[in-house]
C-alpha cells in the first residue's frame, strides 16, 4: 500500500470512527442544494478530536511541504477550514488568512481576513470538496488582490466529476487526504455498511443529483 492510499485510508477511519461522516442510505440527509445524499460530511468536528487533528494537520502540512515548497502563506475558507487551515499555517510557521464566501457587509467589508502580502505564494486548505464551486469563490477572492494561488489542499473530497471539471476550468491543482472511493472501501472492510449498502452509495455518486431513496 502506497503512503498516499495509507493515508486516506487512516483518514477514512478516523472520519468514521467519530462519526464525522455519517452513511444512511435508508434515511437520507438533504443538502442545502436540494440534493438528497446517503452520506453527511461534518469535518469540524475532527478539531474536537486532539490526536486525530494532529494527525490531519501533519498529514496536509507534509503534502503541502512536499508539493509546493514555494509557499509563503496558507488560506483557509470560511467556516469549515478556518480550524484546520490555522493548525497547518502553524506547523509550517507561515503567515495565515480566511476567506468569506463574500464580503462583509459591515465593518471594513473585507472578504479576506487577515493580514496578506499579495507577492507571497498561497496554499488554499479546504475542510471538504462537493462540487468545488464555494471553495473556487475562494479561490477568485484571493486572485482577486494579485495572489498567486498554487492550488487547494483538502481533507475529504466526494469526488465528484463535476468538481474535477470545475477545478479544471478554474486551473486549480486539487489535492486530496481521502475521498469517497477509500470511505466506502473502509466503511465495507470494517464493516460500518452492509455489502447491499455498498451499491446504494456508488449509484449515489454517480448522479446525486438525481438520486433518490427507494420508497
Amino acid at each position: 500500500m502506497s503512503m498516499e492510499s495509507s493515508t486516506a485510508q487512516q483518514v477514512a477511519e478516523y472520519l468514521l470512527q467519530i462519526k464525522a461522516i455519517k452513511l444512511k442510505p435508508e434515511n437520507p440527509f438533504t443538502w442545502a442544494s436540494g440534493w438528497q445524499s446517503p452520506i453527511y460530511c461534518d469535518n469540524r468536528i475532527t478539531l474536537s478530536y486532539p490526536k486525530i487533528r494532529k494527525f490531519l494537520c501533519n498529514s496536509m502540512a507534509q503534502k503541502i511541504k512536499t508539493r509546493y515548497s514555494e509557499v509563503k502563506a496558507i488560506a483557509g475558507v470560511a467556516t469549515g477550514a478556518i480550524g484546520i487551515g490555522m493548525l497547518v499555517a502553524d506547523a509550517l510557521d507561515l503567515p495565515f488568512m480566511y476567506v468569506r464566501p463574500a464580503p462583509k457587509k459591515h465593518g471594513r467589508q473585507n472578504q479576506i481576513e487577515g493580514h496578506f502580502d499579495p507577492t507571497a505564494p498561497t496554499v488554499v486548505v479546504e475542510d471538504l470538496i462537493s462540487t468545488g464551486k464555494s471553495s473556487l469563490q475562494a479561490v477568485e477572492a484571493l486572485r482577486k488582490e494579485n495572489i498567486n494561488v498554487l492550488g487547494m489542499v483538502s481533507l475529504f473530497s466526494y469526488e465528484f466529476d463535476v468538481a474535477a471539471q470545475n477545478m479544471q476550468e478554474a486551473n486549480i491543482e486539487l489535492t486530496t487526504l481521502s475521498g469517497y472511493n477509500a470511505l466506502i472501501d473502509t466503511a465495507i472492510a470494517t464493516n460500518y455498511i452492509a455489502p447491499e449498502q455498498e451499491e446504494v452509495l456508488k449509484k449515489w455518486r454517480k448522479a446525486p443529483e438525481l438520486w433518490a431513496p427507494k420508497s
